[in-house]
């Protein structure tokens, strides 16, 4: 059954006030969906000239999530281009890259996909808190100017739930080399055939994005699979990922200069992946090849 529940949920002050950091934790570490909700008030949040002190609710889907050192989360929405509320799209057609810790910390990278001028050099820039809206606390911002500026922030939503669907199932579990530690190929072609839904846990996805590849925590990213293939004669499956984002793995979550990209997996059951990367600051692709441990779940 496709059911959600609340895992954990913050008020204003991002104190628990239900749930817990560990029940979230541990939803994440078995592939859970991650949906969280928020309130706020039109003209605190969206349109500080407004007259409208209208109530907003918002959930949002995190389509890509982490669990680092098997005890912190993160989400990050990866399929969201920004919407002007009430009325469309935004005047720049943009990756909005939002990213949310566990704490209720929040972060954002917005690649622009017209590949426009790059007007500044990378790096940390001086943080200008936004008119008129005492509830966006901003903590860092980088690459302002650049095709793809980022910016870490605390916005003092009314409350936050972080809503998990738990109804995935592990079926293979496998090292890098393809040795396989639980579960079987077998059953994920039977249930592949039978049209369930695959996700992908990727152990170490990111330690290249951590300035020392030995200093790189360990770290699990989920998403969710789109097409699948099996060779029945050599027993390999082969799936494509939905687009996710790559981050350093870090605790809290954060963006800064050049720590992190987005683009395609293609993962195969002997633990190769390939990772076709775009640069968010030049949109350009390359493909990067290497051996994962994965985790491979149906529903």
């Amino acid at each position: 059954m496709m059911t959600w529940r609340c895992a954990l949920e913050l008020d204003a002050r991002r104190n628990a006030v239900g749930g817990s950091a560990a029940n979230l934790s541990d939803a994440i570490r078995h592939a859970a969906d991650l949906r969280i909700y928020t309130e706020f008030l039109h003209n605190e949040h969206i349109d500080v000239d407004s007259p409208s002190n209208e109530r907003i609710r918002e959930v949002a889907e995190f389509g890509v999530t982490y669990c680092i050192d098997h005890r912190w989360t993160a989400g990050i929405m990866s399929l969201r281009q920004p919407i002007e509320l009430p009325v469309g799209f935004g005047p720049r057609s943009s990756m909005s890259f939002f990213l949310y810790n566990q704490d209720g910390t929040q972060a954002i990278a917005r690649p622009y996909l017209d590949g426009g001028p790059f007007e500044a050099t990378l790096g940390l820039a001086p943080s200008q808190q936004p008119a008129k809206m005492p509830k966006y606390h901003v903590l860092e911002s980088w690459d302002v100017g650049t095709n793809a500026p980022s910016q870490n922030f605390v916005y003092d939503f009314d409350r936050f739930r972080y809503c998990v669907n738990d109804s995935w199932r592990e079926v293979l579990h496998h090292s890098p080399s393809g040795e396989v530690i639980s579960g079987s190929v077998d059953e994920l072609v039977e249930e592949f055939s039978s049209g369930c839904t695959i996700k992908l846990g990727i152990s170490g996805l990111c330690a290249d994005l951590c300035p020392d590849l030995g200093s790189a925590p360990d770290h699990e990213v989920f998403v969710q699979g789109g097409s699948a293939y099996y060779y029945s004669e050599q027993k390999l499956f082969i799936i494509g990922s939905h687009p996710l984002v790559r981050v350093q793995p870090s605790v809290p979550m954060r963006y800064s200069s050049r720590n992190w990209d987005f683009g395609w997996l293609m993962l195969r059951s002997d633990g190769r992946v390939v990772y076709r990367r775009c640069d968010p600051y030049s949109l350009k692709f390359s493909d990067h090849v290497a051996q994962r441990a994965i985790r491979w779940f149906v529903r």
